[in-house]
């Protein structure tokens, strides 16, 4: 049921996959219902459900932008997700999966290359493993992080000038990109579309934001700071 659900959900979004790479996200897939028994991942265990939630929505991304041969960071990846489909669908991109909790970052470890898949692992909060990779991907996506103001000043220093911040939001992108302005200006983004697509009956949105000028080297500041004010 998993792969059919993808196969169709594929046909919607206007990608086109080999059959060997369907087979792998399903494995993926399936390797992340099995730890959920033990490790709590998500929510969302059932087949069709994991194919729409985590697989397709995940993929949404490359209707956005080509990932061939560019550097891409998942912040704040959790399970896996946008991260690892998208490295599973585009091999020639450089995907690097960074998030806070270590017991996430090593099943993702021990489990990547076992299928075959390659990416980068990273155990570090956001905002300070920027230190030593600031400015240096062509995108930086997340999903299900943060508001859009707390997360733009997580990823955006991540990004060169020229790149893109891929912020996956739900229903609420709306408002939340309204909130955004100042945050947009002060950390060199420039607000380039809207895409939405609805993943089972509900509106997803990949907010594409263009990093148009270096992001200043105050950003971003301690998470609680962020938080307590954001931008």
């Amino acid at each position: 049921m998993m792969e059919k659900t993808l196969r169709e959900g594929l046909t919607a979004l206007g990608l086109s996959l080999p059959e060997a790479r369907q087979e792998k996200l399903c494995a993926f897939a399936r390797a992340m219902v099995k730890q959920n028994e033990v490790m709590n991942l998500t929510a969302i265990t059932e087949d069709t459900q994991v194919a729409k939630l985590h697989l397709l929505d995940s993929l949404t991304v490359l209707c956005c932008t080509d990932l061939k041969n560019k550097t891409l960071i998942d912040v704040g990846c959790g399970a896996g997700f946008p991260g690892v489909p998208l490295a599973i669908a585009c091999p020639e991109a450089k995907v690097t999966l960074l998030d806070s909790l270590g017991k996430r970052v090593k099943w993702l470890e021990e489990t990547l290359p076992q299928l075959g898949i390659e990416a980068e692992c990273v155990t570090a909060r956001a905002e300070e493993a920027v230190a030593q990779r600031r400015e240096s991907y062509d995108y930086a996506t997340s999903r299900a992080v943060a508001r859009l103001n707390i997360l733009l000043e997580l990823t955006a220093p991540y990004v060169k000038v020229g790149g893109a911040v891929l912020a996956m939001k739900g229903a609420q992108a709306a408002e939340e990109l309204s909130e955004c302005a100042g945050a947009i200006k002060k950390l060199g983004l420039q607000l380039e579309e809207v895409r939405e697509f609805p993943v089972d009956g509900a509106s997803h949105a990949v907010i594409v934001l263009r990093k148009i000028a270096p992001t200043p080297k105050q950003y971003p500041r301690r998470y609680a700071k962020i938080k307590q004010s954001p931008l």
